[in-house]
C-alpha cells in the first residue's frame, strides 16, 4: 500500500523568513513594493491572527491571492477562516475568500499572476512560467491554491 504524497509546499528558509518579515513591516508602514500587502488571517489552531506579506493579483475587477509556495500554513488557515484582512499602512480591507477549484479557471489566474509576479515567484513553479502552455498551467494548478477575495470592509 502506498501513502499519498504530501501536498506541494516550499517552506521558507532563514533568508526567506527575514525577507518576508521585511516586506511585512514595509507594508505595515505603508510602503507597498509592486503592490505587496500584509495579510492577516486567523490561525486555525491558535485562534490568533497570523500575518504574512502577500502579492495580491487583480484581473478584470476581481482580486486574488495565489500561494506560490503551495499548500502553506496561511493557505490552511484561510481554508479554515474563510477570510482575513489586507493591510498597507493605515488602509485595512477586510475580505472573505473563496478557493478556486476549477483547474481551467485557476490556470487563467496563474498566467496573469506569473506575468505580474513571476520575477519573484517563478522558482516555486518548477519550470512553469507565464509563457507555459495551458496544459502546463492546469497541471501546476493543483500545487498552487488560488483564492478569490471579496472586500467586506
Amino acid at each position: 500500500m502506498t501513502t499519498p504524497a504530501a501536498p506541494y509546499y516550499v517552506k521558507a528558509g532563514a533568508f526567506g523568513t527575514r525577507f518576508n518579515a521585511l516586506f511585512g513591516k514595509l507594508a505595515r508602514l505603508g510602503i507597498s513594493l509592486a503592490g505587496t500587502a500584509e495579510m492577516s488571517v486567523r490561525g486555525r489552531t491558535s485562534g490568533r491572527m497570523q500575518r504574512i506579506p502577500v502579492n495580491p493579483y487583480t484581473d478584470r475587477g476581481a482580486q486574488y491571492l495565489v500561494s506560490a509556495r503551495g499548500h502553506s500554513q496561511w493557505v490552511r488557515n484561510m481554508r479554515a477562516a474563510g477570510g482575513g484582512e489586507l493591510r498597507v499602512g493605515r488602509k485595512v480591507r477586510a475580505f472573505t475568500a473563496v478557493e478556486l477549484t476549477d483547474p481551467a479557471e485557476k490556470a487563467v489566474v496563474l498566467r496573469g499572476y506569473l506575468v505580474k509576479w513571476g520575477w519573484e515567484v517563478d522558482r516555486f513553479f518548477r519550470g512553469v512560467t507565464a509563457r507555459s502552455s495551458e496544459e502546463e498551467l492546469r497541471a501546476a494548478a493543483a500545487d498552487h491554491p488560488v483564492f478569490r477575495l471579496t472586500v467586506t470592509g
